[in-house]
């Protein structure tokens, strides 16, 4: 049986989770009794409370904008066609990625057939019309889908599946369209942020390990657990 401290858990997750409402009842930030909003609450007063982030500098800023121009053009453009193969509740996602690479290959070798697949496959909208996404802008994608489509200049099917929260996407890139980088000031904002995360969830994975090393964790690997969903 996994738990942590004697109080059984069934997953990484929850393990860390059940750490964290362990500190904060230690603190006297969480009810002993505490559940649903007042149990994320108290979480969200822990981490506030324990988790310091610190803020990036302008030199730590300027430093990721020189190194990644290519994440900050204004007006860029792709056209693009894509087959969601979705993740809906019940569906065994081993099958589901086994089919979608399984398409993936086949289309490799007979791009032509893409619109036909599309439309017998995707969980998309955008199926019936042969996969086509039309034009699409960085603004317009899910973070995971934007590093894929606008992280290089090729033109073409993409070489692996791409995958977001919505599921497994073959996606074909038919036309680019080049923009203009935008201006350190314009950036800095975001710049800022992207860090701040970056800093954050690692803070939290270090606050996580460090909870752990003093408890009694059986029968679950917490380095599974994805910590910033945690919070």
């Amino acid at each position: 049986m996994s738990s942590v401290n004697g109080v059984a858990v069934t997953d990484p997750v929850g393990a860390v989770r059940e750490l964290l409402r362990q500190r904060g009842v230690a603190l006297g930030l969480i009810g002993a009794d505490a559940a649903g909003n007042a149990l994320e609450d108290g979480i969200e007063a822990l981490l506030d409370r324990e988790v310091r982030t610190p803020e990036p500098t302008e030199d730590e800023c300027l430093r990721f904008y020189a190194q990644h121009q290519a994440d900050f053009f204004a007006g860029e453009l792709v056209f693009a066609r894509h087959i969601l193969f979705g993740v809906t509740p019940g569906v065994p996602i081993g099958p589901l990625r086994g089919k979608a690479e399984q398409t993936l290959v086949e289309l490799s070798r007979h791009p032509e057939r893409f619109a036909e697949r599309a439309r017998e496959l995707s969980n998309c909208p955008s199926g019936q019309h042969g996969g086509n996404l039309g034009q699409l802008s960085r603004s317009e994608c899910a973070p995971e889908f934007e590093k894929a489509v606008f992280g290089s200049m090729a033109t073409g099917m993409l070489p692996r599946l791409v995958t977001t929260r919505y599921g497994f996407h073959i996606v074909a890139v038919d036309k680019r369209v080049a923009g203009q980088v935008v201006p350190f000031e314009a950036a800095r904002e975001k710049i800022a942020a992207r860090l701040a995360e970056q800093v954050g969830c690692k803070a939290l994975e270090q606050y996580v390990a460090a909870l752990a090393g003093k408890a009694d964790v059986q029968g679950v690997n917490l380095n599974a657990a994805a910590t910033p969903l945690v919070r």
